[in-house]
């Protein structure tokens, strides 16, 4: 049965108060849908910390992604987080298991509060870069692994609610040259697009919501007009797909 519009917004207003915590988009399985790179920053990322004596991992969330690869732990793990909600998640999961939980806020000009050479291997997934502080904190042939959202991910998504990409520059031509200044020897780059779906418009605003600077101050009721014109896509198209791309470096510092 077709739905009227009052229907919709409704339900999309609905899917705008669900929760979301840590990094976790569980909730939208089914229905949204990413196509994955041929290869696997987890699998490298645990390669690594089984030869390393002690790792940091950036921008935790709420440690979701370092719980899975517990097995590869080394003797040191430490985590940043500055998200509030996600700090006291990351608190409460991984403290217990001896983890440093540090209090920071994440972007690409301040300090970190962790020691010189203090780590053997930084891990980043899709936190912001500040090259010079993880060359800081590593040691001498110390290894960062990073993978990162590309700057024009989902453009045309975004486009879609008459925005633009916050970070268009965040791609390697960026980093790459940044990290070889900051005396790193980049010994791997690989670079994916591919497919981002959504089944329904509900899980767009899901998503939107839970990472608000894809459109600043979205919401249901000021881009109502924006969520009918992609219900009129979906209905003629079967589904919504944007574009998606990622990227993974991996660098050392000098022995």
């Amino acid at each position: 049965m077709t739905q009227t519009h009052a229907e919709l917004i409704e339900g999309w207003k609905a899917e705008e108060e669900q929760p979301f915590v840590g990094w976790d988009f569980s909730y939208l399985d089914g229905r949204m849908l990413l196509e994955d790179p041929p290869w696997s920053y987890s699998t490298r990322a645990r390669e690594l910390m089984r030869l390393s004596s002690s790792c940091l991992d950036i921008a935790t969330g709420g440690g979701e992604r370092l719980l899975l690869m517990r097995d590869a732990w080394p003797e040191k793990v430490a985590v940043t987080e500055g998200y509030p909600p996600n700090l006291q998640l990351a608190r409460r999961r991984l403290e217990p298991l001896g983890v440093r939980v540090v209090e920071l806020d994440n972007d690409e000009y301040t300090p970190m509060p962790l020691e010189d050479s203090e780590f053997a291997l930084v891990l980043n997934r899709h936190g912001a870069l500040f090259v010079d502080e993880i060359a800081r904190i590593l040691e001498p042939g110390g290894r960062l692994l990073t993978r990162q959202v590309h700057g024009l991910w989902a453009h045309d998504l975004i486009a879609a609610f008459d925005a633009t990409p916050q970070w268009p520059d965040a791609t390697p031509q960026k980093y790459v040259p940044w990290l070889q200044n900051s005396g790193f020897n980049v010994l791997d780059l690989k670079d994916w697009s591919g497919r981002l779906v959504f089944t329904d418009v509900g899980a767009v605003v899901y998503y939107l919501k839970a990472v608000p600077w894809h459109v600043p101050g979205f919401s249901v009721a000021s881009h109502t007009d924006h969520l009918l014109a992609l219900q009129r896509t979906l209905e003629t198209q079967g589904e919504l797909t944007f574009e998606a791309g990622n990227y993974m470096i991996e660098a050392q510092l000098p022995i």
